[in-house]
């Protein structure tokens, strides 16, 4: 089946005005609907109301910080999840970020790759209504279990980018979850899944600026790049992508607390590459280049432009889609 998704919210809109945008979206073709967790609303409750706004979308999180929740918490709102949308729920987790956990959320992020990896764990042995009553090596449960396990228990996804997260997810996860990527990085990232079951899914954020104003869409992206791609995990993963000529003027830039000068060396081709802009049709024409290299559900991430109709950029962006404006 081929997948195609959309982050919500949208940025601006009220989540009680989302019901119309889940509507079109589907209309045009998108199978799923997904959401992240950083500062702006928390990754389940957009999805419950779209459980009952769309009943036939497949609702997924990308991602929730394994950190920020206890794990047995976390079981119960996949339950709570895969409870009103049953064999449509697909719970993404990861380690998130040191200011996320740590910065925001006062929690310690030490071992992000063993919490992630025993949190995967745990969840599996949960979801599918065990007792679990073991020492992790990054924490202890000790004689939980669901009180209402879920009748199909929510597919699990590993958000990941380097080898080792990629290797663990193809081992013991059911998908994948990539971001900041471009499509000609695709092939070196799903290289590491090798080896993975069959129906294995591999889902990206993509972003997508919808305008055909390149100033405005770089300036956007340029300031989305700096912001992410100086974060530790993506700065390890774009150097692993053989990035560290166009981003370690950047990095460099970014270290030495020159704001105005990270962003003046973003390389107008890596924003162009990172952040999809232009008409439409030139806009699915790069999202099925990430097709063709390897992505099943392209998860389109809307930034907003001046003057652009967000709910009609969704229809714009659909798979099947024949219109060339976003208006």
């Amino acid at each position: 089946m081929r997948r195609w998704g959309l982050t919500i919210p949208l940025t601006g809109m009220s989540l009680s005005d989302h019901e119309p945008v889940a509507a079109a979206a589907v209309a045009a073709g998108y199978t799923d609907l997904w959401t992240s967790e950083v500062n702006g609303v928390d990754a389940f409750t957009p999805l419950v109301l779209a459980a009952g706004w769309q009943p036939s979308a497949r609702l997924g999180t990308a991602i929730v910080p394994v950190f920020t929740r206890g794990p047995a918490l976390l079981a119960m709102s996949a339950t709570a999840l895969a409870e009103v949308a049953p064999g449509r729920a697909v719970i993404g987790i990861g380690a998130s970020s040191p200011a996320i956990v740590d910065q925001w959320n006062g929690l310690d992020f030490t071992d992000p790759f063993g919490r992630t990896r025993d949190t995967l764990r745990f969840l599996r042995k949960a979801l599918a209504g065990e007792v679990v009553d073991e020492e992790f090596p990054s924490f202890r449960i000790r004689r939980f279990k669901l009180d209402r396990p879920p009748e199909q228990p929510p597919k699990l996804h590993l958000a990941a980018l380097r080898p080792g997260m990629l290797r663990l997810a193809a081992a013991e996860a059911d998908g994948a979850i990539l971001n900041w990527l471009a499509a000609g990085d695709v092939p070196k990232v799903t290289a590491e899944l090798a080896g993975a079951p069959d129906g294995f899914d591999v889902a990206a954020r993509i972003f997508v600026c919808p305008t055909t104003d390149a100033g405005y869409a770089r300036a956007a992206g340029k300031r989305m790049i700096t912001a992410y791609l100086t974060v530790g995990a993506y700065a390890e993963f774009h150097r692993w992508l053989g990035r560290e000529a166009e981003l370690g003027p950047v990095w460099d830039a970014w270290s030495a607390g020159d704001r105005k000068g990270a962003l003046a060396a973003v390389p107008d081709d890596l924003v162009d590459a990172l952040v999809l802009h232009g008409s439409p049709a030139q806009v699915r024409a790069k999202l099925h280049e990430y097709v063709e290299g390897g992505v099943r559900t392209p998860v389109i991430a809307l930034v907003p432009a001046p003057g652009t109709d967000l709910p009609a950029a969704v229809t714009a962006l659909g798979p099947d889609a024949e219109v060339d404006s976003w208006s």
